[in-house]
């Protein structure tokens, strides 16, 4: 059963980012200053966070190449 939540919540996150109703139905419309583009965030985040569950993880893109430990930092 998660697996078919997770799995709807993916396929509804990508049909909302590819926008097949150009613009007319959004949740948050794009000409709002500063909150215009949060809903396209967060169905991006929900695709990625469905795609890493079924073993496709896409995150690495926004890592940079170096990493810092902070548990050994004193």
């Amino acid at each position: 059963m998660k697996n078919l939540l997770v799995a709807l919540a993916g396929l509804l996150s990508f049909i909302y980012l590819i926008n097949p109703t150009f613009g007319v139905f959004e949740f948050l419309p794009d000409n709002i200053p500063l909150v215009g583009n949060v809903d396209e965030a967060t169905a991006t985040m929900i695709l990625l966070g469905a795609l890493r569950y079924f073993g496709l993880d896409l995150t690495y893109v926004f890592k940079s190449g170096r990493t810092i430990d902070m548990g050994t930092a004193r």
